[in-house]
């Protein structure tokens, strides 16, 4: 396989848009980011709402950042799920810039 640039395939209107619904509400519902050497995770609450916000972010995402793998791990007991991206060299930096960004 060949290597994938590590870019969204997003127009700048199509990823605004992305923001200003889905990515906003994941933001509101995040508990936290804990930094990898190759990317990130983010931890959740485990309310069928927010894993259904999960699972439709890792649809799309993985559609328009193929560089990216996903790994989305579900506690029991309505413990917390975990969103784990990560992917090649340079991920982690893609990930700071988007996290850091208004309504990201």
């Amino acid at each position: 396989m060949s290597e994938l640039p590590i870019a969204c395939a997003l127009t700048e209107r199509e990823l605004a848009e992305r923001r200003a619904g889905l990515l906003t509400e994941l933001r509101g519902h995040r508990a936290e980011v804990r930094w990898l050497a190759d990317g990130a995770a983010f931890r959740y609450p485990s309310t069928a709402a927010v894993v259904d916000l999960l699972t439709e972010f890792v649809r799309l995402e993985s559609r328009c950042c193929p560089f990216l793998r996903f790994s989305l791990t579900v506690d029991p007991a309505a413990g917390a799920s975990w969103l784990e991206l990560t992917g090649p060299p340079g991920t982690r930096a893609f990930l700071e810039s988007e996290t850091e960004r208004p309504n990201s």
